[in-house]
């Protein structure tokens, strides 16, 4: 497994106008993003993740260091043909409709007018608002107007996604149905890097995690490495009798020599709860007038991923895509029945006698020509 990104001595410092150093907000940071993950950028506000995003997709230039993606530098056309891109503030034009707003995303990649209409009914249907297909995104509320900024990052199908705070603003039905499809990019080999302050969001997706504080990396590692708390263990086990639970405590605490032990029931998550209640709602046909839960992932995003240097050769004409595979044309379909209303129509025209006032217009135009051959007549004698 390679890496899609690699950052070496990665720096960025501002300057203020007389080109005096003013912050600098990423300070001489190493690390790589691997294919096929998922990697969590955290960090308080001002500890670098945006300016770490914008050099990713080439909006700021490195003040020093080394960074590629793809293996390429992050303005490279190519490279940033293969990236999705979510900010962290939805940025649309509010007169076009949700239809419009992906098509004209879509048009930017060059896809055929055909792949952009199927890539923005099975978008809208994915975050469920194939329903509003037509309304100005101008109306949409900011969860609503999240969706679509979701959509528009994936209607290219790219092999590297960067979600900026992909959560902010939506009900609890749209973060988890982000978070499925955060682990179906997954396991289809794409590769996601998310920022979030809702450490709960990251901890369900993530595989691993860079904690940035002061434009430093402060700690990385994997999910489990960092979280397990190895000082102590838990033990699940169905609820028993009373008398039998006296017996396992009692042997415990012989065991700790002392120490405390604590038994307590395991609880759902408030995510899990409230889903709980939602469907239960949805299953009594209660209405509502909001974003409803999304479709099926659509389907060009489920298809098995290419590999990300065969995408490349492919963008930059070093390697011809293979030609589809000719279908058996069906031979057209004869209706017999339009056929024989049409035969009766031309019949019926060849029959009926003309109108009466087509037969005065055409006494009148004989009765013209008449008298220009009278008055031709004369002049000639």
């Amino acid at each position: 497994m390679g890496n899609i990104v690699e950052a070496v001595g990665l720096t960025k410092e501002f300057k203020d106008f007389w080109n005096r150093p003013k912050a600098k907000a990423v300070n001489d940071i190493d690390f790589q993003v691997r294919e096929g993950e998922v990697l969590g950028l955290l960090g308080p506000n001002g500890s670098g993740k945006s300016t770490t995003v914008k050099m990713l997709l080439g909006l700021l230039y490195p003040t020093g260091g080394r960074l590629t993606v793809f293996g390429k530098s992050p303005r490279d056309v190519a490279a940033k043909k293969m990236i999705g891109y979510l900010p962290e503030e939805t940025y649309l034009y509010k007169y076009l409709t949700a239809a419009e707003t992906l098509d004209f995303f879509a048009s930017l990649f060059n896809l055929s007018a055909e792949e952009r209409r199927i890539r923005t009914e099975q978008l809208l249907d994915m975050v469920g608002l194939a329903h509003a297909r037509n309304r100005q995104v101008g109306e949409f509320s900011k969860g609503m107007a999240r969706r679509i900024g979701l959509a528009q990052a994936m209607i290219n199908d790219p092999s590297f996604l960067i979600l900026d705070e992909p959560t902010s603003g939506l009900d609890p039905i749209g973060c988890k149905e982000v978070k499925d499809l955060i682990r179906l990019l997954k396991k289809r080999g794409k590769t996601v890097l998310v920022t979030s302050h809702l450490l709960g969001d990251v901890e369900d997706v993530c595989d691993r995690i860079i904690i940035l504080y002061g434009g430093k990396i402060r700690a990385e590692g994997s999910i489990h490495d960092l979280l397990t708390v190895k000082g102590s263990s838990r033990i699940t086990m169905p609820e028993l009798p009373e008398e039998a639970m006296d017996q396992i405590l009692s042997v415990i605490r012989e065991k700790l020599h002392g120490e405390s032990c604590t038994v307590d029931h395991p609880r759902m998550s408030l995510e899990d709860f409230f889903l709980d209640v939602v469907n239960k709602a949805k299953r009594e046909s209660v209405e509502t007038s909001g974003a409803t839960s999304g479709g099926e992932i659509a389907e060009y995003l489920s298809a098995p991923e290419v590999d990300p240097q065969e995408k490349l050769d492919l963008l930059a004409g070093l390697k011809t895509p293979e030609p589809p595979k000719p279908q058996e044309e069906e031979a057209p379909k004869i209706d017999t029945e339009r056929l024989t209303s049409l035969e009766k129509e031309e019949k019926s025209a060849e029959e009926t006698p003309p109108e009466p006032e087509t037969m005065e217009k055409e006494k009148l135009e004989e009765a013209n020509r008449k008298l220009m051959d009278i008055l031709s007549s004369g002049k000639d004698k």
